[in-house]
């Protein structure tokens, strides 16, 4: 996969892109997704094979699609967004994170909105879903700019948290 905004080239994750994961893991940019990643070193090889391996199945509602953002000007690769697939809502929903080096220049939001678009595009989906921490007030902006909505605002417990935590529940209808 292969897609293009002003700033960003959205690609299909590489066994070359481990090393560059690893940084953004230990900057902390993985932590909400992950968990504690202090041993992802030890994962993340594995994690970036069977993300290509899920993507040659090209099914959405499998376990989640992972892709890498690169800066367009200078090919460093900056973060990653995808697809997971929300057992507890039983619909596709996205993931993104951005190295912290670069937060803050609302790449995030650019490759959120392409994703999406992409997404709908390319198969049956009529929304997508988000979750964000209330506390992660930089999320929650990215998904808004990015054209979701919250639908509701409760307790939630993601997959790697350690117990729930007021989020927003957010969603992104077709257009």
């Amino acid at each position: 996969m292969f897609l293009e905004t002003r700033r960003l080239n959205i690609r299909s994750i590489e066994t070359s892109d481990e090393n560059a994961f690893i940084k953004m893991a230990s900057d902390g940019s993985l932590t909400e997704i992950y968990g504690d990643c202090s041993e992802c070193h030890k994962w993340m090889g594995d994690f970036i094979r069977e993300a290509m391996e899920l993507e040659s199945e090209n099914n959405p509602y499998h376990e989640y699609l992972a892709f890498v953002i690169e800066d367009k000007s200078d090919h460093q690769v900056i973060g990653s967004v995808g697809s997971s697939f929300y057992e507890d809502f039983m619909q596709v929903g996205v993931t993104y994170f951005i190295g912290a080096e670069y937060r803050g220049n609302g790449y995030a939001a650019e490759a959120l909105q392409c994703f999406t678009e992409y997404m709908f595009a390319k198969y049956d989906l009529k929304k997508l879903v988000a979750t964000a921490n209330v506390e992660n007030i930089a999320s929650c902006k990215t998904l808004e700019k990015a054209g979701f909505t919250v639908i509701v605002t409760k307790m939630y417990q993601d997959l790697y948290d350690e117990q729930a935590e007021m989020s927003n529940i957010y969603e992104l209808m077709k257009a």
